[in-house]
């Protein structure tokens, strides 16, 4: 039993005090001490090469130990809607918008105060406040240029002879399935099915990962290939060496120039509400934006802020006009790439 302080004697008590406040401090952060909280669970569907160095100074700061999950983004949502109430999730750190709506029309995320991530645009957050975006990424297609000397203007160009076994693409990659979804949302599941089998028949090369088209095209395997922007700085770091490999826009408004976003959620269920909204806010801050466009390459969503280095601003890509909750329907398009043999 703690012994109580002699009010008799306030130098002793103000000493006393100041060595409980000093093994206090040792013990746990300020932020630990205003939310009870010292482990948070995060489903995180961006990689751990890219992500952990965030998580690691989120939790020096605030003493939060951080329980991280990761994988792909559509197989974490799977993992949640499967796991309902019962999942031990406090936050889901999704690659893309779909499988962050996914989760919100299943009535399990909470709703967010207008204080947490209050930087980002209301374009790039969940109407209704359940997700907000974290970062900014870009469909564009990857080529070689010394190989492509016609450059295609949209994504049904890609299924036109000059391209023929040429094209890479990842379709069990979450951004081109979100890719897709906008796709049939904009054009239906028809076009989507016939550019899809237009796209086989056209000998498009299958590939696992983003970077592994990229890789693919540096080596002269395929040409060109559907990625997200970063991909190509990615695997250039990762070689130590420039590689033969270019960032390619189509036309604006094209489909293909689809900007999603990584984004958050907090499960409803969770009982961390506070330290998970104050990770939310770290992410979203401007000092760790300045941080993804430096060490990812990826886009801040904050209005003004410098776009990542050899690439155009956000709002000067020529991106199509895509409501990012119409990108939840991850099954319809999972069901379209088994049917034709592409899942």
């Amino acid at each position: 039993m703690t012994p109580l302080l002699n009010i008799k004697k306030p130098a002793a008590a103000i000493a006393a005090l100041m060595m409980l406040s000093l093994i206090s401090g040792c013990s746990t952060s300020s932020n630990e001490q205003a939310t009870g909280v010292s482990e948070l669970t995060v489903y995180s569907g961006r990689s751990e090469e890219f992500i952990a160095p965030f998580f690691a100074d989120w939790q020096a700061s605030t003493g939060i130990k951080l329980n991280v999950r990761y994988g792909d983004s559509a197989e974490l949502s799977a993992q949640i809607l499967e796991e309902g109430s019962n999942s031990p999730a406090d936050l889901f750190l999704s690659q893309d918008a779909g499988s962050l709506g996914a989760i919100s029309e299943a009535g399990l995320f909470t709703t967010l105060p207008d204080d947490v991530a209050a930087n980002i645009p209301a374009e790039f957050v969940a109407a209704n406040r359940q997700w907000v975006g974290v970062t900014g990424r870009a469909r564009v297609f990857a080529y070689a240029p010394d190989r492509v000397k016609t450059l295609p203007t949209s994504v049904t160009d890609l299924v036109k002879p000059i391209y023929k076994n040429q094209i890479g693409i990842a379709p069990t990659n979450a951004s081109f399935q979100a890719f897709l979804t906008a796709l049939i949302e904009s054009k239906g599941n028809t076009f989507a099915k016939t550019w899809l089998e237009g796209l086989q028949a056209n000998g498009v090369k299958i590939y696992l990962k983003n970077s592994a088209i990229v890789e693919a095209i540096d080596k002269g395997e395929i040409s060109m290939g559907l990625v997200n922007h970063y991909y190509i700085w990615e695997v250039s770091e990762a070689l130590g060496r420039a590689i033969n490999v270019k960032n390619g826009f189509f036309a604006p408004g094209d489909l293909g120039n689809l900007i999603n976003v990584s984004g958050a959620g907090i499960l409803k269920t969770s009982a961390k509400q506070k330290a998970a909204q104050d990770l939310i806010n770290y992410l979203t801050s401007a000092a760790a934006q300045e941080k993804f466009v430096s060490d990812t390459h990826e886009y801040s969503l904050i209005n003004g802020a410098k776009a990542p280095t050899d690439l155009p601003a956000l709002d000067a890509i020529g991106a199509p006009a895509i409501d990012l909750k119409t990108l939840s329907n991850i099954k319809a398009t999972q069901d379209l790439l088994i049917q034709v043999g592409l899942l």
